[in-house]
Protein backbone atom coordinates (compact mmCIF):
# COMPACT_ATOMS: atom_id res chain seq x y z
CA UNK A 1 0.00 0.00 0.00
CA UNK A 2 1.46 3.41 -1.00
CA UNK A 3 2.87 5.51 1.86
CA UNK A 4 2.29 2.75 4.36
CA UNK A 5 3.31 3.56 7.92
CA UNK A 6 5.76 0.91 9.11
CA UNK A 7 6.13 2.39 12.60
CA UNK A 8 3.05 3.21 14.66
CA UNK A 9 1.63 2.98 18.16
CA UNK A 10 -1.11 0.44 18.94
CA UNK A 11 -3.28 0.70 22.05
CA UNK A 12 -5.64 -1.95 23.40
CA UNK A 13 -8.44 -0.63 25.60
CA UNK A 14 -9.57 -3.11 28.23
CA UNK A 15 -12.98 -1.66 29.09
CA UNK A 16 -15.98 -2.36 31.29
CA UNK A 17 -19.30 -1.32 29.72
CA UNK A 18 -22.13 0.30 31.64
CA UNK A 19 -24.55 -2.48 30.82
CA UNK A 20 -27.75 -1.36 29.12
CA UNK A 21 -26.71 2.31 28.94
CA UNK A 22 -25.46 2.81 25.40
CA UNK A 23 -24.92 6.58 25.58
CA UNK A 24 -23.03 6.47 28.86
CA UNK A 25 -20.83 3.61 27.65
CA UNK A 26 -20.08 5.34 24.35
CA UNK A 27 -19.12 8.48 26.25
CA UNK A 28 -16.81 6.43 28.47
CA UNK A 29 -15.27 4.68 25.44
CA UNK A 30 -14.70 8.02 23.72
CA UNK A 31 -12.90 9.36 26.80
CA UNK A 32 -10.65 6.28 26.86
CA UNK A 33 -9.99 6.49 23.12
CA UNK A 34 -9.08 10.16 23.45
CA UNK A 35 -6.73 9.33 26.34
CA UNK A 36 -5.01 6.69 24.21
CA UNK A 37 -4.69 9.18 21.34
CA UNK A 38 -3.18 11.76 23.70
CA UNK A 39 -0.65 9.12 24.77
CA UNK A 40 0.40 8.67 21.14
CA UNK A 41 -1.79 5.85 19.81
CA UNK A 42 -2.29 5.66 16.05
CA UNK A 43 -4.54 2.58 16.20
CA UNK A 44 -6.90 1.84 19.09
CA UNK A 45 -8.37 -1.64 19.53
CA UNK A 46 -11.46 -2.20 21.68
CA UNK A 47 -13.06 -5.44 22.90
CA UNK A 48 -15.93 -7.51 21.58
CA UNK A 49 -19.35 -5.91 22.29
CA UNK A 50 -17.59 -2.84 23.74
CA UNK A 51 -20.53 -0.37 23.62
CA UNK A 52 -23.06 -2.66 25.30
CA UNK A 53 -21.50 -5.51 27.23
CA UNK A 54 -21.40 -9.12 26.12
CA UNK A 55 -24.09 -10.98 28.12
CA UNK A 56 -27.26 -9.48 26.62
CA UNK A 57 -28.98 -12.57 25.16
CA UNK A 58 -32.48 -11.50 24.04
CA UNK A 59 -31.82 -7.89 25.01
CA UNK A 60 -29.31 -7.50 22.22
CA UNK A 61 -31.95 -6.34 19.73
CA UNK A 62 -32.70 -3.10 21.59
CA UNK A 63 -29.03 -2.07 21.81
CA UNK A 64 -27.70 -3.19 18.42
CA UNK A 65 -26.49 -0.52 15.97
CA UNK A 66 -25.77 -0.37 12.29
CA UNK A 67 -22.13 0.07 11.36
CA UNK A 68 -22.87 3.59 10.13
CA UNK A 69 -24.65 4.51 13.37
CA UNK A 70 -21.62 3.37 15.35
CA UNK A 71 -19.36 5.35 13.01
CA UNK A 72 -21.48 8.46 13.55
CA UNK A 73 -21.59 8.05 17.34
CA UNK A 74 -17.80 7.89 17.52
CA UNK A 75 -17.37 10.74 15.05
CA UNK A 76 -19.56 13.04 17.16
CA UNK A 77 -17.66 12.21 20.34
CA UNK A 78 -14.13 12.30 18.93
CA UNK A 79 -13.78 15.72 17.36
CA UNK A 80 -10.44 17.59 17.44
CA UNK A 81 -8.16 14.63 18.05
CA UNK A 82 -4.43 15.47 18.16
CA UNK A 83 -3.72 13.45 14.98
CA UNK A 84 -5.35 10.92 12.64
CA UNK A 85 -6.61 7.87 14.50
CA UNK A 86 -7.84 4.41 13.45
CA UNK A 87 -10.28 2.51 15.67
CA UNK A 88 -11.16 -1.19 15.61
CA UNK A 89 -14.17 -1.88 17.83
CA UNK A 90 -16.39 -4.87 18.52
CA UNK A 91 -20.16 -4.24 18.73
CA UNK A 92 -23.56 -5.83 18.14
CA UNK A 93 -24.80 -4.99 14.65
CA UNK A 94 -28.52 -4.70 13.92
CA UNK A 95 -29.91 -6.48 10.88
CA UNK A 96 -33.22 -7.50 9.31
CA UNK A 97 -32.78 -10.94 10.87
CA UNK A 98 -30.90 -11.58 14.13
CA UNK A 99 -28.10 -9.16 15.09
CA UNK A 100 -24.51 -9.92 14.13
CA UNK A 101 -21.59 -9.94 16.53
CA UNK A 102 -19.41 -7.58 14.52
CA UNK A 103 -16.27 -5.44 14.45
CA UNK A 104 -16.00 -2.08 12.70
CA UNK A 105 -12.75 -0.54 11.49
CA UNK A 106 -13.06 3.25 11.46
CA UNK A 107 -10.53 5.91 10.45
CA UNK A 108 -10.82 9.44 11.84
CA UNK A 109 -8.97 12.33 10.24
CA UNK A 110 -9.71 16.06 10.28
CA UNK A 111 -12.90 15.47 12.30
CA UNK A 112 -14.28 13.08 9.68
CA UNK A 113 -14.88 9.40 10.48
CA UNK A 114 -14.79 6.86 7.67
CA UNK A 115 -15.98 3.28 8.01
CA UNK A 116 -13.35 1.20 6.21
CA UNK A 117 -14.61 -2.28 6.99
CA UNK A 118 -17.27 -4.19 8.91
CA UNK A 119 -16.50 -7.78 9.92
CA UNK A 120 -19.03 -10.28 11.26
CA UNK A 121 -18.00 -13.02 13.68
CA UNK A 122 -17.62 -16.28 11.80
CA UNK A 123 -17.68 -18.87 14.60
CA UNK A 124 -20.49 -18.43 17.14
CA UNK A 125 -19.86 -20.50 20.30
CA UNK A 126 -22.88 -22.38 21.61
CA UNK A 127 -21.55 -24.62 24.36
CA UNK A 128 -20.74 -24.36 28.06
CA UNK A 129 -21.42 -20.77 29.18
CA UNK A 130 -21.99 -19.59 25.58
CA UNK A 131 -25.26 -19.38 23.67
CA UNK A 132 -24.48 -17.07 20.75
CA UNK A 133 -26.08 -19.04 17.93
CA UNK A 134 -29.50 -18.57 19.54
CA UNK A 135 -29.25 -14.79 19.33
CA UNK A 136 -26.91 -13.95 16.44
CA UNK A 137 -26.41 -14.52 12.73
CA UNK A 138 -22.99 -15.88 11.72
CA UNK A 139 -20.75 -13.98 9.34
CA UNK A 140 -19.54 -15.51 6.09
CA UNK A 141 -16.63 -13.32 4.93
CA UNK A 142 -12.96 -12.93 5.82
CA UNK A 143 -12.07 -9.89 7.95
CA UNK A 144 -9.29 -8.23 5.93
CA UNK A 145 -9.05 -4.43 5.68
CA UNK A 146 -6.74 -2.10 3.74
CA UNK A 147 -5.41 0.59 6.06
CA UNK A 148 -2.63 3.18 6.21
CA UNK A 149 -0.68 0.52 8.13
CA UNK A 150 -1.10 -2.08 5.37
CA UNK A 151 -3.46 -5.02 5.53
CA UNK A 152 -4.97 -5.79 8.94
CA UNK A 153 -6.95 -8.91 9.80
CA UNK A 154 -9.97 -8.82 12.12
CA UNK A 155 -11.15 -11.67 14.36
CA UNK A 156 -13.69 -11.87 17.19
CA UNK A 157 -13.08 -14.12 20.20
CA UNK A 158 -14.06 -17.70 19.17
CA UNK A 159 -12.64 -17.03 15.69
CA UNK A 160 -9.10 -17.28 17.03
CA UNK A 161 -9.79 -20.66 18.64
CA UNK A 162 -10.02 -22.05 15.09
CA UNK A 163 -6.56 -21.80 13.52
CA UNK A 164 -7.97 -21.72 9.99
CA UNK A 165 -8.99 -18.04 10.16
CA UNK A 166 -5.57 -16.65 11.21
CA UNK A 167 -4.10 -18.85 8.46
CA UNK A 168 -6.47 -17.37 5.86
CA UNK A 169 -5.70 -13.84 7.06
CA UNK A 170 -1.98 -14.54 6.62
CA UNK A 171 -2.51 -15.81 3.08
CA UNK A 172 -4.59 -12.66 2.42
CA UNK A 173 -1.59 -10.51 3.36
CA UNK A 174 -2.25 -9.49 6.97
CA UNK A 175 0.79 -8.42 9.00
CA UNK A 176 -1.22 -7.40 12.04
CA UNK A 177 -4.18 -9.40 13.35
CA UNK A 178 -6.62 -7.64 15.66
CA UNK A 179 -8.72 -9.72 18.06
CA UNK A 180 -11.80 -8.42 19.86
CA UNK A 181 -12.78 -10.62 22.78
CA UNK A 182 -15.12 -11.00 25.76
CA UNK A 183 -14.20 -14.19 27.56
CA UNK A 184 -15.84 -15.34 30.82
CA UNK A 185 -13.22 -16.65 33.26
CA UNK A 186 -13.19 -20.39 33.89
CA UNK A 187 -10.86 -23.15 35.08
CA UNK A 188 -8.54 -21.08 37.26
CA UNK A 189 -4.90 -22.16 37.27
CA UNK A 190 -2.47 -20.34 39.61
CA UNK A 191 -2.97 -16.61 39.05
CA UNK A 192 -4.80 -16.81 35.70
CA UNK A 193 -8.06 -18.28 34.42
CA UNK A 194 -7.41 -21.36 32.29
CA UNK A 195 -9.07 -19.84 29.23
CA UNK A 196 -6.74 -16.81 29.40
CA UNK A 197 -3.73 -19.12 29.59
CA UNK A 198 -5.12 -20.79 26.46
CA UNK A 199 -5.39 -17.38 24.78
CA UNK A 200 -1.77 -16.61 25.68
CA UNK A 201 -0.62 -19.85 24.08
CA UNK A 202 -2.80 -19.50 20.97
CA UNK A 203 -1.77 -15.93 20.22
CA UNK A 204 1.93 -16.49 20.78
CA UNK A 205 1.79 -19.61 18.59
CA UNK A 206 -0.07 -17.96 15.72
CA UNK A 207 2.27 -14.94 15.79
CA UNK A 208 5.42 -17.05 15.67
CA UNK A 209 3.99 -19.43 13.05
CA UNK A 210 2.75 -16.76 10.65
CA UNK A 211 5.16 -13.92 11.47
CA UNK A 212 2.42 -11.44 12.37
CA UNK A 213 1.74 -8.97 15.14
CA UNK A 214 -1.42 -9.56 17.18
CA UNK A 215 -3.32 -7.02 19.29
CA UNK A 216 -6.12 -8.45 21.42
CA UNK A 217 -8.48 -6.26 23.45
CA UNK A 218 -10.50 -8.06 26.14
CA UNK A 219 -13.67 -6.96 27.92
CA UNK A 220 -13.46 -6.66 31.71
CA UNK A 221 -15.92 -6.57 34.61
CA UNK A 222 -18.77 -8.85 35.69
CA UNK A 223 -21.93 -9.57 33.70
CA UNK A 224 -24.70 -12.04 34.42
CA UNK A 225 -22.67 -13.65 37.18
CA UNK A 226 -19.69 -14.12 34.85
CA UNK A 227 -16.30 -12.48 35.36
CA UNK A 228 -14.74 -11.33 32.08
CA UNK A 229 -11.03 -12.05 32.15
CA UNK A 230 -9.25 -8.97 30.86
CA UNK A 231 -5.64 -9.84 30.05
CA UNK A 232 -5.50 -7.82 26.80
CA UNK A 233 -2.16 -8.18 25.05
CA UNK A 234 0.03 -7.23 22.10
CA UNK A 235 2.38 -9.90 20.74
CA UNK A 236 5.26 -9.61 18.25
CA UNK A 237 5.88 -11.72 15.10
CA UNK A 238 8.52 -13.59 17.11
CA UNK A 239 5.86 -14.73 19.57
CA UNK A 240 7.00 -12.40 22.36
CA UNK A 241 4.36 -10.70 24.49
CA UNK A 242 5.24 -7.00 24.29
CA UNK A 243 2.67 -5.84 26.85
CA UNK A 244 -0.24 -7.40 28.72
CA UNK A 245 -2.98 -5.87 30.85
CA UNK A 246 -3.98 -7.03 34.30
CA UNK A 247 -6.85 -9.43 34.82
CA UNK A 248 -10.45 -8.19 35.20
CA UNK A 249 -10.02 -4.39 35.64
CA UNK A 250 -10.02 -1.56 33.11
CA UNK A 251 -6.66 -0.59 31.61
CA UNK A 252 -5.05 0.93 28.52
CA UNK A 253 -1.94 -0.77 27.16
CA UNK A 254 0.12 0.73 24.34
CA UNK A 255 3.27 -0.20 22.46
CA UNK A 256 5.12 0.49 19.23
CA UNK A 257 4.66 -1.76 16.21
CA UNK A 258 7.49 -1.94 13.69
CA UNK A 259 6.30 -3.88 10.64
CA UNK A 260 9.90 -4.45 9.53
CA UNK A 261 9.97 -7.10 12.25
CA UNK A 262 7.42 -9.09 10.21
CA UNK A 263 9.91 -9.41 7.36
CA UNK A 264 12.65 -10.40 9.79
CA UNK A 265 10.49 -13.04 11.50
CA UNK A 266 9.34 -14.52 8.19
CA UNK A 267 12.91 -14.60 6.91
CA UNK A 268 14.11 -16.45 10.00
CA UNK A 269 11.23 -18.94 9.92
CA UNK A 270 9.62 -18.92 6.44
CA UNK A 271 6.45 -20.79 7.37
CA UNK A 272 4.19 -18.11 5.87
CA UNK A 273 6.08 -18.36 2.57
CA UNK A 274 5.74 -22.15 2.62
CA UNK A 275 2.02 -21.77 3.25
CA UNK A 276 1.52 -19.40 0.32
CA UNK A 277 3.65 -21.56 -1.98
CA UNK A 278 1.51 -24.63 -1.33
CA UNK A 279 -1.80 -22.79 -1.11
CA UNK A 280 -3.26 -24.09 -4.39
CA UNK A 281 -2.61 -27.65 -3.31
CA UNK A 282 -4.17 -26.97 0.09
CA UNK A 283 -7.29 -25.61 -1.61
CA UNK A 284 -7.38 -28.65 -3.93
CA UNK A 285 -7.21 -31.01 -0.95
CA UNK A 286 -9.93 -29.05 0.85
CA UNK A 287 -12.20 -29.31 -2.20
CA UNK A 288 -11.65 -33.07 -2.31
CA UNK A 289 -12.76 -33.36 1.32
CA UNK A 290 -16.18 -32.00 0.32
CA UNK A 291 -16.79 -34.88 -2.10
Amino acid sequence: MPNRLDHFQVACLQTKPIKGDLDATLNHLAESIRQAADEGADLVVLPESAPTGYVLEGGVNSLALTAQELNDHLSQRLQNLPKPLDIAIGYYESSSVRPYNSAAYISIEENRATLLHNYRKFFLPTYGVFDEHRFHEPGAELGIVETRFGRIGLLICEDIWHSILPTLLTVAGAELIVVHSASPAREFQSDKPGNLIRYDNMIQSLCSEHGVFCAMAMLAGFEGGKGLTGGSQIVSPLGDCLVQAKNFGEQIIITEVDLRLVEQARSNTPLAADLKERWRDIVRIAMQLEK
